[in-house]
């Protein structure tokens, strides 16, 4: 307490005195409960840090890599069977240019060329009056065609790029496969991913929180036993008050060096006692168990020395 404050006591009535007292007392016992309620949310933070960090480690980074490392083997395959469609292309391609077409019918591309030529006439028949030689006429020509669709599959078959047509593919439908597996593993993995980003940036919100409240907490605790100090002031002043309406009675003179020792190896062992208090207290906090407010005193004296 400022100099200011403590000149001003003794001008105090002792009734002024007492109310003082309570006041002072009052005030600290309530800074002492918000110092005991910071602490238990610090702990209560550091518990949900611990277990955002736990879950994201433990829950989803193991996913999330164990998806990454099968969407990586899957875009090596995928690699592989893109030469492979390539190297097959480019030897249809020399195939092609080695055996010409051989006996494929030259007004015709493709099979699918000579259907739609039949069912062009087929349905002329279905929908028109025709006469008889004209509707034979038409007959004829659909089976010239069938005999033209034969010869074009067979010269397609004996030709060498039919077993090379086949292998496409099958490579094209593979790879087909393959582009919707990657897609379904990206999926799965970018899921994971963003589950353990989200508790990752939980864990940096709870710790700005918490590092607000262990400001909170300091200025609290300042506040505290700045009330303490007033308190002990003013019963010390009470004391004296008191003492001085008492009759006179003469004390013995003390022992010095004796006293001296007794008080030196009293203050030993009250140091070794907050010593084993605050070890105890420390290992309480981090095992996350909630303090007694002798204990958190004792945690926040050590952060300010």
């Amino acid at each position: 307490m400022s100099k200011e404050k403590s000149s001003r006591i003794p001008h105090l009535s002792f009734k002024e005195l007492q109310i003082k007292i309570e006041d002072f007392k009052n005030k600290r016992d309530d800074l002492n409960q918000k110092t005991k309620d910071y602490i238990n949310r610090i702990q209560e933070i550091e518990s949900e840090i611990m277990e955002s960090l736990k879950s994201a480690r433990d829950d989803y980074k193991p996913k999330r890599d164990h998806w990454n490392k099968k969407v990586k083997q899957l875009k090596n395959k995928k690699i592989e069977y893109k030469n492979l469609l390539d190297n097959l292309i480019e030897e249809k391609k020399n195939q092609q240019n080695l055996s010409g077409k051989g006996r494929i019918p030259k007004q015709f591309t493709s099979i699918k060329q000579i259907e739609q030529k039949i069912d062009n006439l087929e349905r002329i028949i279905e929908t028109e009056n025709l006469e008889i030689n004209e509707e034979n006429e038409i007959v004829d020509k659909i089976r010239d065609l069938e005999r033209k669709k034969q010869e074009f599959i067979e010269a397609k078959q004996n030709s060498g790029t039919y077993k090379i047509e086949r292998k496409i593919e099958i490579v094209k439908i593979n790879l087909n496969k393959i582009y919707e597996q990657l897609n379904k593993w990206s999926r799965k993995s970018q899921k994971y991913h963003l589950k353990m980003l989200e508790l990752y940036q939980k864990a940096n919100e709870l710790k700005e929180n918490k590092k607000k409240i262990e400001e909170e907490l300091i200025k609290n605790k300042k506040a505290a036993d700045r009330f303490h100090n007033q308190y002990i002031e003013v019963v010390n002043q009470k004391k004296k008050r008191n003492k001085s309406r008492s009759p006179y009675k003469p004390r013995k003179k003390p022992k010095t060096v004796r006293r001296s020792k007794i008080s030196n190896e009293n203050q030993q062992k009250l140091e070794k006692i907050k010593e084993a208090k605050l070890a105890t207290a420390l290992e309480k906090q981090k095992a996350g168990k909630k303090l007694n407010l002798f204990e958190a005193r004792l945690i926040l004296e050590q952060l300010d020395k």
